[in-house]
């Protein structure tokens, strides 16, 4: 049954921010409602009637989920639990922890594409049963996960600059890095050559573009080590992995979400940043793309902000 219990005015004016949609106090959490936790009314676990036992999720977070994303991740959550979806679904949601299933349901919700749930990996991903950089780590959510995903979180919350490959990557982070900590979205290509001559050859604008701003971020570092995005460029994660190897002025990143997309020189990229002991989010197999760094990237400062928001020694919904 749905919960009856109205909305408080306040949440429903903040979670419908689009002019579309009406402005108006007298809605009740129906659909809304997330494990209870917005009205506190307990409603019949989702997917009871299947005798589906549905791991709980996220809350709906007043001022930066739309009751439409709020109602497509209650979905997602449950159709990756059904008894007839493929087991490695169910396996990998309950390897997540509470971020981690944040970042694999926005993931989900961005791409439109539930099997992704098999290929999230979470890492480093060395543990007692595997290898670093082993083809068959990819795929795995990894053993210190949480870990990597905490480094992240830090970092956004200290205001970490956010680095991405395309203008894409970084329109669809920047209005939620305005309405959270205010961090600062950067392209990389903003210090790419706007043409390549005979002295370029053999690289690409996104690998240069990454070893110039590499350069600036050295010596003008912000409050944390940079978080950055990578959807596209696989020549800009080998860059980016060329230079924390080398060392230098720089640190090395915060955290790299690196999903190249494509057949060129992805999977060797991947398996190397795999391979690098840093901090990162990736996706095994060709998939990648703008939307999904954004997406995961996106998870992150959602979650920061709601732990920031409940306050030293309280953990957000």
């Amino acid at each position: 049954m749905a919960c009856p219990t109205p909305l408080p005015s306040s949440w429903a004016q903040a979670a419908v921010p689009h002019p579309v949609w009406p402005r108006v106090a007298s809605w009740t959490c129906a659909g809304l409602c997330l494990d209870g936790v917005i009205c506190g009314h307990a409603p019949e676990p989702l997917g009871a009637a299947a005798g589906v036992l549905v791991k709980p999720g996220p809350a709906a977070a007043p001022g930066l989920d739309h009751p439409i994303f709020t109602e497509s991740i209650r979905r997602i959550r449950l159709a990756l639990q059904q008894p007839e979806s493929p087991q490695a679904w169910r396996a990998a949601l309950q390897r997540c922890g509470p971020i981690e299933q944040d970042v694999l349901e926005r993931c989900i919700h961005s791409s439109g594409d539930l099997s992704i749930a098999a290929d999230l990996i979470f890492g480093p991903s060395a543990g007692p049963s595997s290898q670093p950089g082993d083809a068959d780590d990819l795929g795995e959510l990894g053993d210190r996960a949480p870990a990597a995903c905490a480094q992240g979180l830090a970092a956004l919350r200290a205001g970490a600059l956010i680095l991405t490959d395309t203008a894409m990557a970084a329109a669809a982070v920047a209005p939620m890095a305005a309405r959270t900590f205010g961090n600062p979205v950067r392209c990389l290509l903003e210090w790419a050559p706007a043409t390549m001559t005979a002295s370029t050859a053999g690289t690409t604008r996104s690998a240069l573009g990454l070893e110039l701003a590499w350069s600036h971020l050295a010596a003008a570092p912000g409050p944390a080590p940079p978080v950055v995005l990578i959807g596209s460029a696989p020549t800009a994660l080998e860059r980016l992995l060329d230079l924390v190897v080398a060392g230098g002025a720089a640190p090395a990143p915060s955290l790299v979400i690196g999903m190249p997309v494509g057949f060129v020189g992805v999977a060797e990229s991947k398996r190397r940043l795999a391979a690098s002991g840093l901090a990162h989010i990736g996706l095994a197999g060709s998939r990648g793309g703008a939307g999904l760094v954004a997406a995961a990237c996106n998870a992150l400062l959602r979650r920061a902000w709601l732990q920031a928001a409940s306050g030293p020694g309280l953990s957000a919904p």
